[in-house]
């Protein structure tokens, strides 16, 4: 498959795939005429990088993320690894767990084996009243990759267990943003900011949401916000600048892009 295979199959644009070949993440052979031939392992790559782009995720933390993933898991091709992305963050997945990527914290402590759905249900039997909000929040997790229903069910009742659980609320509105309820996520995250004003992830969650919605203005407002409580968000200054940006306020889009760098760069 060519470089312009890709373009027209997948839709990643031509500077996102050079970007992968200079870091080494694919290794493509050369043609004939020195074009670039990429495998269908180096496809799947390539198709996940442009998800995470489109996501939002900023080009250089999908570079770093990636990068990282490869050190850690150096005897399997990173297309063997499920990566995702959740209001700006990277995420991976393998048999044994998910974990964010570059800071290493794991999200779900469960190991993947035959019985595990059946052993997932029997856990989800027990009564509300039992399950304390931090059980409801790790069966949530567990649940997430064999039953969505119940995982939502799940987090709802961590929420109704401990109304200021942030976890609860960041866990369930992804869920939800996931499956395009964005109305439900945005009401969610609107409903958990009057109980956790000062949380700066509960702000940026809210801003993707509402910017998939076209709301443009509102998410920008978000994202500032986030930017207050938390100043060093590398992430929320990218989404911010890109913004201002297509609303033509270009100075503010500069400082914003500048601090990006900034952050970015000491990580």
């Amino acid at each position: 498959m060519t470089a312009r295979d890709l373009e027209a199959r997948l839709g990643v644009s031509r500077r996102l795939v050079a970007g992968l070949v200079a870091a080494g993440l694919v290794t493509p052979t050369r043609g004939r005429n020195g074009e670039y031939f990429f495998s269908f392992q180096d496809a799947v790559l390539i198709r996940t990088a442009g998800s995470l782009h489109r996501a939002r995720v900023a080009p250089a933390q999908i570079l770093r993320a990636l990068r990282h993933l490869e050190q850690l898991k150096p005897d399997r091709h990173l297309a063997a690894v499920r990566i995702g992305a959740c209001a700006g963050k990277v995420s991976a997945r393998d048999r044994h767990g998910e974990w964010i990527v570059e800071s290493g914290q794991r999200i779900m402590d469960f190991e993947v084996r035959e019985d595990a759905p059946s052993r997932v249900s029997e856990f989800s039997r027990q009564k509300p009243t039992q399950a304390s909000a931090d059980e409801a929040l790790a069966q949530g997790r567990a649940l997430e990759p064999f039953d969505v229903q119940r995982a939502e069910a799940a987090y709802r009742r961590a929420v109704a267990l401990h109304p200021g659980m942030l976890d609860a609320y960041l866990n369930l509105g992804c869920l939800l943003a996931d499956q395009q309820r964005l109305d439900e996520a945005i009401s969610l995250y609107e409903a958990a900011l009057a109980l956790l004003p000062n949380e700066p992830a509960l702000h940026f969650n809210l801003g993707v949401a509402l910017e998939d919605t076209g709301a443009t203005h509102a998410a920008l407002s978000a994202y500032e916000r986030s930017i207050e409580l938390a100043p060093a968000d590398a992430d929320a200054h990218y989404n911010a600048a890109r913004l201002h940006h297509e609303l033509g306020h270009v100075q503010k889009a500069i400082r914003h892009f500048n601090q990006y760098r900034k952050l970015d760069a000491a990580k």
